[in-house]
């Protein structure tokens, strides 16, 4: 049997026919697992980063360091982006304000102070030390208590900062009071040469700054903030309420990972010394005889935040209606 041909019939080139049927399959190959699994994406995309930040050079950050270095964030899944490098907490909060922060590193009486006046919407997910900061004066200095700082210039990081309320604490407890000495903000980085230049008697700063002060000679410590308020709590991790919202499993994998840092530097003081100077850019003995003075813990002493909260309000710095229902909508600190 003969098969007619087609007169007008042309038939297509082998490869562009088949180049043709490839690119149509595979779009409907494609288009269907799409369909079939929506949750699937290629490898690389859909992870959401965690934007995070914390202060320079502050040895009570070393959770964050060593989540970086020891890869902590990444076993818990998480890519965190480091989106900012503050020189004081107030600094970090703006970072909140403007929603270019998802997490942070930061005092808890910036952060308080922020939410409380509706600057910045955060939840505190976690605590990260204890003690750690110091009141510092000069090498040669006559001053031997704090009451000899009447009249004098003292420096703190910043209005509204732990260093802030610890200084007025021990002015208070020392009978000279907030109007006994006069208070100026200089960042830490910059207090040491102005102490040593005589522009402050005194200043009160977050390790390592202090023990950088003593080990180069310059200063010598007058109290340790244990010593005026004993076990208080300093910094704080916090995260934006839109980000926990949105990323409550994102949220716990951090809180995991900053657990996993702290029982780290408790483990393993060496390593954890070489992290510090890695990002502090300090000499070793700065580092461990600041660590000697700082207390890592993740746990949140809900009464201490309201005995802070409080302060702050008598402070002036917040108003603060209800403080318990506020620290109630504050604190996110379990699972």
């Amino acid at each position: 049997m003969r098969i007619r041909k087609n007169p007008q019939y042309r038939p297509r080139p082998l490869k562009e026919a088949g180049t043709l049927f490839t690119f149509r399959s595979l779009f409907t190959i494609l288009a269907a697992l799409v369909f079939l699994c929506p949750s699937c994406k290629p490898a690389g995309q859909g992870r959401t980063t965690v934007r995070l930040a914390y202060l320079q050079s502050d040895l009570h950050h070393l959770p964050a360091f060593v989540a970086l270095e020891r890869g902590f964030y990444r076993e818990e899944g998480l890519t965190v982006e480091i989106a900012g490098v503050f020189k004081a907490g107030p600094e970090l909060m703006s970072g909140f304000s403007s929603g270019s922060l998802d997490a942070g590193y930061v005092g808890l009486a910036p952060a308080l102070v922020a939410a409380a006046n509706g600057t910045a919407r955060i939840a505190l997910i976690a605590q990260v030390n204890k003690n750690g900061s110091a009141l510092v004066v000069g090498k040669d200095s006559p001053v031997s208590r704090p009451a000899e700082l009447k009249g004098t210039v003292i420096a703190i990081p910043g209005h509204a900062t732990i260093q802030d309320f610890l200084l007025r604490r021990v002015l208070a407890d020392a009978g000279i009071g907030d109007n006994g000495a006069t208070i100026i903000t200089i960042k830490p980085p910059e207090m040491i040469s102005v102490l040593s230049g005589g522009q402050i008697a005194a200043f009160m700063a977050w390790e390592p700054y202090p023990s950088l002060a003593v080990t180069n000679d310059a200063g010598r410590v007058l109290s340790y903030s244990q010593d005026i308020w004993p076990d208080h709590p300093c910094c704080v991790l916090a995260v934006s309420t839109a980000f926990l919202e949105k990323h409550t499993a994102e949220v716990n994998a951090l809180r995991r990972a900053h657990r996993k840092s702290i029982d780290y530097i408790e483990n393993n003081p060496g390593e954890s010394v070489s992290i510090g100077v890695k990002y502090t850019a300090m000499d070793p003995a700065v580092v461990t005889l600041a660590l000697g003075h700082i207390q890592f813990d993740e746990q949140l002493s809900s009464s201490r935040v309201l005995d802070y909260a409080l302060t702050l309000n008598k402070l002036g710095y917040t108003g603060i209606g209800d403080p318990p229902s506020f620290l109630q909508s504050l604190l996110h600190t379990s699972p």
